[in-house]
């Protein structure tokens, strides 16, 4: 694993997410051509980096053809994430003890079950419809495209759920946290 992919998977779940995503889209907009990716994003690394980033690109480029992902979908190392979160997040939400969690958790669905609509992505995971709400947002920001105020209320519920979810994934991973009564 490359070192920012490491340290964001030990430091927040939810931005590691984000980045392997976008891990993803770099190798597709690169054709998924090793040569591209040499090229493109390799060479921009100082030259003792390098081999550690051809092996990365290389085995990530490996497993996205391996798992039919080249044009679209996630890995399946991204996909146990979502589930690894949506596991938690049921188990926070059948837990007397987190009604802040819950409260975020039903503060975000509405705008959940519409972008679900809205996607035609109705049988997707809750939590992949978030993440993917929050990859489509950072996309805009970086396009500079103008984004409602909708959006922005939808994308702050969204993100103060994931956030709280994703520190108590953190807590859960270290056997800190205590879903018991």
């Amino acid at each position: 694993m490359n070192q920012i992919a490491q340290q964001l998977k030990e430091r927040n779940i939810a931005e590691y997410l984000i980045y392997m995503w976008q891990e993803e889209d770099l190798l597709r907009a690169n054709r998924c051509d090793m040569e591209q990716i040499e090229q493109h994003v390799i060479a921009r690394y100082p030259e003792e980096q390098r081999p550690d980033l051809r092996e990365w690109y290389t085995n990530l480029l490996t497993m996205m053809v391996e798992e039919g992902v080249r044009e679209k979908g996630h890995l399946q190392i991204n996909r146990n994430v979502i589930i690894n979160l949506t596991e938690l997040n049921n188990r926070l939400i059948s837990s007397p003890k987190f009604p802040f969690f819950s409260a975020a958790y039903f503060k975000a669905l509405p705008f959940i079950v519409e972008l679900r609509a809205k996607s035609g992505h109705k049988e997707e995971p809750e939590l992949e419809t978030c993440f993917e709400a929050l990859y489509g947002m950072l996309l805009l920001r970086l396009q500079k495209k103008e984004i409602s105020d909708g959006t922005h209320k939808a994308m702050e519920a969204i993100s103060n759920f994931l956030s709280m979810l994703a520190n108590y994934y953190d807590k859960d991973q270290k056997g800190e946290l205590n879903l018991e009564d």
